[in-house]
């Protein structure tokens, strides 16, 4: 018994040692990956912040300018993600409800939105627009009402303004910048079908939308660009017409060559599309709505029709997933509106920071203008991101979390990219058995970005 206590000993005290040098091989390592990452010259005019922690013990594994305020891009999701988890709840739903008044001047339709971002939506069997349509139709000739002299949109508590503080033009016409309303339909976005030339420098056509838009025009600036030079097209709404104008190249001998856009209405888009489909079963209502700020009355109007969406944990998982920009906004848009019964997006991100100040992150490390992460403007640390991070790994709803995550170069990491800014942050568990927590931020660089995501690998790999 004694020397099975000695031989017992001693191979503990041995992975005791071993993993006490492999810990300080990990810190060696990641310092000088990134001592050598920094020294790279499509990192000469930029700025790099990594910030890395052990998960179990909380121990800063790396530290370089983890307290500096960096444009975060689409890692900006993960704070978003985590802020709508603990004000939200994993369970939360949206509902959109339909009701009817008969009035002497005949039946009027009423919709009663909540900012629900998946209404419509292609991710979800029960979301998608056929779906929707064909159970809403079936729920009005219910009513057995067979003509409506009117569509109402009640906007109660709801701003008129889709698009946060800093976006781009070149990004809010497109599928990207699709910014969120109280009734969203089909993630606010079309497809355009282009039809390039043969040659370089021929014009392109537009040959249709899918679907048909509803009182919104687009005209094509677009040119034929040599072969294998990608999706180079942009479309940029009008400041004072009814017509959006694409810009930019697609490759030469295109038929069918698609790019995405965001509705200008979702709204209209929706009540258009309703108004055709209920036509082919008898049912009139007009294809323009009205949208007004008043609540649905108590007394006089029937609600014949629900529709939920998905909890909070499936449209996170999507969210991060597809990092879907819209879905980011809907949220903060829908923080404020639980919180102040005002969809201020300022309100919302407000909101955002008081709760994670009470967690222990200063608001000046949370310095955020929108929930995606799209606006250059944002400024978050790499230990706000962190130290969020932390706070959720201990959370009853972590595990709808960390599976949203994206897996990039072998690790779960949400990314995030805009011009001039590449991002990842995440958890891995190292070979040492240890579970790692980290934040890799730069801006400002020059060059790809692929060939600058490699070297950011290279410094992550120390990890593994």
């Amino acid at each position: 018994m004694k020397l099975f206590t000695t031989k017992a000993a001693l191979l503990l005290a041995f992975a005791l040692v071993h993993t006490s040098a492999w810990s300080q091989a990990v810190d060696e390592k990641l310092a000088a990956a990134f001592r050598k990452f920094e020294q790279d010259p499509q990192l000469q005019n930029a700025i790099s912040s990594l910030y890395i922690t052990d998960a179990e013990t909380g121990k800063v594994v790396f530290d370089r300018n983890s307290r500096i305020g960096l444009a975060p891009a689409s890692t900006m999701k993960v704070i978003t993600s985590l802020s709508a988890y603990e004000l939200l709840g994993k369970d939360f739903v949206y509902k959109t409800k339909f009701a009817y008044h008969k009035g002497p001047k005949g039946a009027e339709l009423v919709i009663v939105p909540s900012g629900d971002p998946t209404f419509g939506s292609w991710r979800w069997s029960d979301t998608r627009e056929g779906i929707v349509l064909k159970r809403l139709t079936q729920a009005l000739q219910r009513t057995g009402v067979k003509s409506y002299n009117k569509v109402i949109i009640a906007n109660e508590g709801w701003n008129d303004e889709t698009v946060p503080d800093g976006w781009m033009w070149q990004d809010i016409a497109n599928y990207y910048g699709a910014g969120p309303a109280k009734l969203n339909w089909r993630e606010n976005q079309y497809d355009v079908i282009l039809r390039s030339g043969k040659s370089v420098g021929d014009p392109v056509a537009i040959v249709k939308t899918v679907p048909a838009l509803d009182g919104y025009g687009l005209k094509s600036e677009l040119t034929s660009a040599a072969a294998g030079t990608g999706d180079n097209a942009y479309i940029y709404f009008p400041l004072s017409a009814p017509s959006a104008t694409i810009r930019g190249t697609i490759p030469v001998n295109e038929s069918s060559f698609k790019i995405s856009g965001a509705m200008p209405s979702a709204a209209r888009q929706f009540v258009s599309t309703l108004s055709d489909t209920l036509e082919t079963a008898g049912i009139k209502i007009p294809k323009l709505p009205e949208a007004h700020n008043a609540a649905l009355p108590k007394e006089g109007y029937n609600v014949f029709h629900t529709v939920t969406s998905p909890a909070l944990d499936s449209i996170i998982y999507w969210f991060n997933r597809k990092s879907i920009n819209l879905y980011g906004e809907a949220l903060v848009k829908t923080i404020a509106y639980q919180k102040t019964h005002s969809s201020d997006t300022g309100k919302g991100l407000e909101k955002i920071r008081e709760f994670w100040q009470q967690q222990g992150i200063p608001e000046t490390e949370l310095s955020m203008v929108d929930g995606s992460g799209l606006s250059p403007l944002n400024r978050v640390t790499t230990h706000a991101q962190v130290q969020l991070l932390e706070h959720a790994s201990t959370q009853a709803w972590f595990d709808g979390f960390y599976t949203s995550l994206p897996v990039y170069n072998g690790m779960k990491m949400k990314s995030g990219t805009i011009r001039g800014v590449k991002g990842y942050c995440g958890y891995h568990k190292g070979k040492d058995g240890k579970t790692y927590i980290f934040s890799f931020l730069v801006n400002n660089y020059n060059g790809s970005a692929s060939a600058l995501v490699k070297k950011m690998y290279t410094v992550l790999d120390e990890l593994k």
